[in-house]
């Protein structure tokens, strides 16, 4: 099955409704009037429920088929932007300064409202379709809020999907993989304590500079030298803070930075050993640390049978050579993780062409992708709902 017509029909205007959006970005939390237009959208497609404030700003929608009773999947699109300063140059650039749809949830928002606007039409299906629309996604957890506003028990969602545009992979091709997809995203903070005094006189000071190096240094050793390199970990020290003049050792430095994994038992080990490694450089050297980790988004985890599933529905709009079933895990996050916690389901990307990368500056959705995203869900719904 190709590319539905009347996706293709859809285009134009679901283009529309993505440049809208692109226009008018909000960040987290903070998407009501994002939340106001799928709201209007929603309920003028006839949808039979529309229910806001979910996960605070979260909007769900139930769209009921016409061939009578059966279970309820859902699928998911995300709705907040990024602070971040716009160069595209597009028409549509944002209309405020400092935010900006860098990483296309503008058009995962307008493509399910695209597959939404189709569902209503047609109800070719059993059971219901619940599309979501969640706020938070970039470092907020939304994801996570609506899960625990108990929005798969209120709907009845038995499976749930979710998609992401890919920079770098053709329009018209899809990629996935079964198991872990997306990184586990761990943040720490690490406060290096030493004695502070004259920069002339080191060997009356314990130098908290000179710990905070060794501590860089060996944090890479647990990815080198004691994970399995097949079961990745990426440690990273992203900020160095120490020191305000150059003739003064400082009493502290702070260190922060992320901790990504693949597997949960990765994670755990990561964890452990960075405190290990913190608190025994600088014992060595005759001073003390503070560690502070902070657990973030899990492992994205696709289910088998629904991601199998997925890569079927994939292949009939696209073909087989269009779609890659073994993408190489990515150390990037994504908050969908908690939706996987609470429901089978499958998380899938969708090209964007030869676009500039996600979170720069200069991106912007291709509104090529359109036709294909939303033959996708319709195609998942009335598959997965067939009488």
């Amino acid at each position: 099955m190709p590319v539905l017509n009347r996706a293709s029909e859809l285009q134009g205007e679901v283009a529309d409704w993505r440049r809208h959006l692109h226009e008018n970005p909000e960040l987290l939390f903070d998407v009501y009037e994002t939340a106001e237009f799928v709201a209007e959208k929603l309920t003028s497609f006839g949808c039979d429920v529309v229910k806001t404030g979910v996960g605070r700003t979260g909007v769900v929608a139930v769209i009921k088929g016409m061939r009578g009773e059966g279970p309820v999947i859902g699928f998911r699109a995300d709705m907040d932007a990024l602070p971040i300063y716009e160069t595209s140059g597009k028409e549509w650039t944002s209309k405020t300064p400092g935010k900006m749809h860098a990483c296309g949830h503008d058009g995962h928002t307008a493509m399910l409202l695209g597959a939404a606007k189709y569902l209503a039409e047609t109800r070719n299906f059993h059971g219901s379709v619940a599309v979501i629309f969640q706020p938070a996604e970039e470092g907020g957890g939304g994801g996570r809020e609506m899960v625990e506003d108990g929005m798969m028990e209120t709907f009845g969602i038995s499976q749930v999907y979710g998609m992401h545009n890919h920079p770098g992979i053709p329009i018209g091709n899809f990629a996935t993989r079964k198991g872990s997809v997306m990184a586990a995203a761990d943040e720490f903070e690490i406060i290096v304590h030493g004695r502070g005094g004259h920069a002339a006189q080191p060997h009356k000071t314990i130098d908290p500079v000179l710990m905070s190096s060794h501590i860089v240094i060996a944090l890479q050793a647990i990815a080198s030298r004691e994970v399995d390199p097949l079961k990745s970990v990426v440690v990273t020290v992203a900020t160095v803070h120490g020191g305000e003049a150059s003739n003064v050792i400082a009493n502290t430095v702070k260190l922060t930075g992320t901790v990504r994994t693949l597997l949960p038992e990765t994670r755990d080990y990561a964890e452990r050993r960075l405190s290990e490694v913190a608190n025994g450089i600088a014992a060595s050297f005759g001073g003390r640390v503070d560690v502070h980790y902070r657990r973030g988004y899990p492992v994205t985890f696709n289910h088998a049978d629904e991601t199998e599933f997925a890569i079927d529905v994939m292949r009939r709009i696209s073909g087989d050579k269009a779609v890659d079933n073994e993408i190489a895990p990515m150390m990037g996050a994504e908050d969908f993780s908690y939706m996987l916690e609470a429901r089978p389901g499958s998380f899938v990307f969708i090209g964007n062409g030869n676009s500039a990368n996600l979170h720069h500056s200069d991106y912007d959705f291709n509104d090529e992708a359109i036709p294909y995203g939303i033959s996708y869900w319709v195609t998942l719904a009335e598959t997965a709902l067939a009488a």
